[in-house]
């Protein structure tokens, strides 16, 4: 947000430094950005964040300024003179679609000279970065920048009926934007039409077809009210972005909107001439009563960790525009006698301006008091959506009153508290991944098709589909983090970085199954890898998961059966009987789907049976301090034998003194081994907790070893 520093003078007087300004509004949430000289001009851009549409405009600045500095704030009353004429008996509106525009309203001015605008707007304009048009558009876009709330102007004369009827597009309806461009309607968006054809694209942009031009003489002023999700899909949906979508998106005061509508007649009356006719065409519901909300002054010591007078509290809140009321008790924080207040200073409340120290009569709250002796109730401005609980209030009272006069070394009551244990699990995942040579990465949650099909190994189900692409394309929710994780490979492939280890935890949505067809998508945590070593490397880092979270948790592995992964390096993994993970390389034609460059290993695995069967609970275990025996053991099996119920075996039978297993090879050699038969080569280390394993014992549990797996496999121990 552009705030230009003479502009903020006709609101508030302003005998601070520039500098001093940015960091007060920095410190009360308004990050400064930078100045630049306009003119004879200061241009001033503020962070604004969505929680604060009242700071994108002027007055919602000078307000922030008035409660800092402790000074009075001046808002225009906005009373433009009006005609004989009603404005019922020049336009008529209606409401079709109150979903998503719950609120319209409309003037009329009639016998405007359109022409440029005086120096004074547009160097105001100018200030901001908005070119001067003419003096009916300029007005619109002053207001805007002025209070927050966009408006749009008509050319009465170009309208059918006239008449105003808001409603949704029929398919396949289109509009000629002002910007010159043909936009096609799609479902849910909010479309501004006269009797026949569309004329503006509701909160975004207005058409050209009713686009105020010099021959324009009468002028229709909208100013309305948008579902702010409805806005953001289109603005989204279209690619156009505007000024007014932006606020619109964030909310707009519902109270101010007619004032808006006055202030910008009152100015085009005053740069452009004409008629003003009596009345407002307002359809549609009032501004919604505001919920009161109970300020305990002894949560802010508990909170902040310093007292605040409660005089104090109460000054500061009712300069923000909050209203207060008598509390449960029946009696206001200052005093004051049933129903009434005291506005410290002039303020905004519902639109009109108060003046400083003027009783004010507290508006009928909707509902009872919350239970109980609260300090200070209040009901929250209009322009202030973000103000719904009393936590809310108390850091408004700790911005304004300076979070640099709160001590660092302040006494704050701490509760404890424990994380979830799925947040403890992904924790010690991180930490092992992070060891073994990952990187995170974080990649959006939506892909386009081609990824979405490409990859689907949890599902047979379309993948569900986002009416609104976050990018080009990328309209499906993914299934599967593993096209996400390959496609950051490449990107990293082409900027030749030469270690590409990438791990990613994330959702994948898995479209409703039967059993959770009238149910929500099914959201899993998954954690994807991606890497260029092998694949008894990957297999590893994910049985090394596995063991960091429980080390007497053993894997089950099968046939993997997925398209992209090579049969002969690849296997899925079961948990407790349950599916946890699959690891693979991928087939030389899967490398090419992807446009990789290299031999590429990927595994996924659910996290829900890890936490399952994680045990997190820190258990000492003394090392033995006696040496470890290895023993090399070379068996030959048959081909369909697979190594993973070779390791089962050789650990049940090994006994407490096995200490590690490791694979090291597969070796195959039909004229030596015989026809379907292989060898594996693996090595085990053992260790006794009682003595120093001798030769015979290290035999001993070797052979046993053999022996069960001649038992089991029908396996032979090769001699050489």
């Amino acid at each position: 947000m552009i705030v230009s520093w003479n502009w903020l003078q006709e609101y508030v007087p302003l005998s601070m430094k520039v500098e001093e300004l940015a960091e007060r509004l920095m410190m009360a949430g308004l990050n400064h950005e930078s100045t630049q000289r306009v003119g004879q001009d200061l241009a001033i851009d503020l962070e604004v964040t969505s929680n604060r549409p009242d700071c994108l405009g002027h007055v919602g600045i000078a307000r922030e300024i008035a409660v800092l500095w402790d000074l009075p704030l001046a808002v225009p009353a906005a009373q433009p003179a009006e005609g004989r004429t009603s404005v019922a008996d020049l336009v008529r509106v209606r409401i079709d679609c109150p979903d998503l525009c719950p609120r319209y309203t409309a003037r009329v001015l009639r016998g405007v000279r359109v022409g440029p605008s005086p120096e004074w707007l547009v160097q105001r304009l100018a200030a901001v970065g908005i070119p001067a048009i003419n003096n009916v558009v300029d007005v619109s876009n002053y207001v805007m920048m002025e209070c927050g709330q966009p408006l749009h102007t008509f050319d009465y004369a170009k309208l059918r009926g006239p008449e105003i009827i808001v409603r949704r597009p029929t398919p396949d309806e289109t509009i000629t934007a002002i910007d010159h461009k043909t936009y096609r309607l799609e479902p849910g968006t909010c479309v501004i039409a006269d009797a026949e054809v569309p004329v503006a694209i509701g909160g975004v942009m207005g058409g050209a077809a009713t686009e105020v031009s010099r021959s324009t003489r009468d002028v229709l002023v909208e100013a309305a009210e948008f579902d702010p999700v409805s806005i953001r899909t289109t603005a989204r949906g279209l690619g156009l972005h505007s000024a007014s979508s932006y606020r619109f998106e964030r909310r707009v005061d519902p109270a101010g909107v007619d004032w808006a509508s006055r202030r910008c007649c009152e100015l085009i009356l005053e740069t452009a001439g004409g008629e003003l006719a009596a009345g407002v065409i307002d359809v549609g519901r009032p501004p919604e009563a505001r919920e009161p909300i109970v300020l305990r002054f002894s949560q802010l010591p508990r909170i902040l960790g310093i007292q605040i007078e409660p005089e104090r509290v109460r000054k500061i809140l009712v300069a923000l525009g909050n209203c207060e009321l008598p509390s449960p008790s029946g009696r206001g924080a200052g005093g004051e006698g049933e129903g009434q207040q005291r506005v410290s200073r002039r303020v905004w409340i519902g639109g009109e301006a108060q003046d400083k120290a003027t009783p004010a009569t507290a508006p009928p709250h909707p509902g009872p008091l919350p239970e109980g002796e609260g300090d200070l109730v209040i009901i929250p401005p209009s322009w202030r959506p973000d103000l719904t609980r009393e936590i809310d209030l108390v850091e408004e009272v700790a911005r304004i009153h300076g979070y640099d006069r709160i001590p660092e070394d302040v006494s704050v009551p701490m509760a404890p508290s424990s994380r979830l244990p799925e947040d403890r699990v992904m924790e010690k995942i991180r930490q092992v991944l992070v060891a073994a040579g990952f990187d995170e990465a974080i990649t959006l949650s939506v892909v386009d098709e081609a990824a979405a099909r490409a990859h689907r190994p949890w599902t047979d189900a379309e993948p569900l589909r986002s009416l609104t692409p976050v990018i080009r394309g990328a309209d499906r929710l993914r299934t599967s983090l593993v096209p996400s994780l390959l496609a950051a490979r490449r990107t990293n492939e082409a900027l030749a970085n030469p270690q590409i280890e990438l791990f990613e935890i994330a959702k994948v949505y898995l479209p409703a199954t039967r059993e959770r067809v009238a149910g929500l998508p099914d959201e899993q945590w998954m954690l994807g890898l991606t890497s260029g070593g092998d694949y008894a490397a990957v297999r590893g880092v994910v049985e090394a998961v596995v063991a960091a979270l429980n080390r007497s948790a053993t894997l089950e592995a099968e046939e993997s059966q997925i398209e992209l992964l090579d049969p002969q390096a690849s296997c899925r993994l079961r948990l407790a009987g349950q599916p946890l993970a699959y690891v693979g390389r991928l087939r030389p034609e899967a490398i090419k789907q992807f446009d990789l460059r290299g031999p590429t290993c990927v595994a996924e695995v659910r996290i829900a049976p890890l936490v399952a069967k994680a045990d997190l609970v820190p258990v000492y275990d003394p090392l033995s301090p006696y040496p470890a025996v290895s023993r090399d053991v070379n068996l030959v099996v048959g081909e369909a034998v697979r190594w993973a119920r070779v390791a089962a075996t050789v650990r049940q039978s090994a006994g407490p003194e096995l200490e590690d297993l490791e694979y090291r090879d597969t070796y195959r050699d039909p004229q030596r081994l015989g026809p379907d038969k292989k060898s594996l080569l693996f090595t085990l280390t053992l260790r006794s907790k009682e003595g120093t394993l001798t030769n015979a014992e290290a035999d001993e549990v070797r052979n046993r070893i053999v022996a069960a797996c001649r038992q089991e496999f029908g396996a032979e121990l090769r001699a050489g």
